[in-house]
């Protein structure tokens, strides 16, 4: 791969391409944002993963998006089981998202992913931690094609808060060393 082939523009007139790529990224990285879990199923293969780049869309109908990498695993789960969950974090758990930096390891009989017990969302089925501070179980709507990665737009059609009920605080990527973006 050629030096900086990942540069990409648009760049202001005059400007160094490298530099401004970099301040850029910097910019980026100090978005506000959450680290969730994203769970897929399709028949009976499941994943949880690790992201950061969600947003709730519309409120009429309730509509969430995440962001995922064309190549994902989770993105064709979610495409052929149509739906998707989303796990929110308790900041106590932080440690729990580098587990699934990585595409999961299921234990079907110990109902684990990666060694952390799962339960299935109660519509669409797609795993959700056990202990979660909380879900939202979404139907995939559409999808829309934004280059490297690919937009899930889910309506939501269950959520739930785990067993600290609505007080638990939830992980934000400035509660772990880890960043995701630019």
């Amino acid at each position: 791969m050629a030096p900086h082939a990942s540069i990409v523009g648009p760049f202001p007139p005059g400007a160094d391409r490298v530099q401004y790529d970099r301040l850029r990224r910097r910019v980026l990285w100090r978005l506000t944002t959450g680290l969730y879990l994203f769970g897929t199923r399709a028949g009976a293969r499941r994943n949880l993963m690790t992201c950061s780049l969600v947003t709730q869309l519309a409120t009429d109908p309730k509509l969430v998006g995440v962001s995922v990498e064309r190549a994902a695993t989770s993105l064709a789960l979610a495409r052929e089981g149509g739906g998707f969950a989303l796990t929110l974090v308790d900041r106590a758990d932080r440690a729990v998202v580098r587990t699934f930096a990585k595409p999961a390891v299921e234990d079907v009989p110990a109902r684990t992913l990666s060694g952390r017990a799962y339960e299935d969302a109660p519509v669409t089925g797609a795993p959700v931690l056990a202990g979660a501070a909380a879900y939202l179980d979404c139907r995939l709507e559409r999808e829309v094609d934004l280059g490297s990665h690919v937009l899930c737009v889910g309506e939501v059609v269950d959520a739930g808060f785990g067993g600290a009920g609505e007080d638990v605080a939830v992980l934000r990527s400035e509660d772990t060393r880890m960043s995701y973006g630019g």
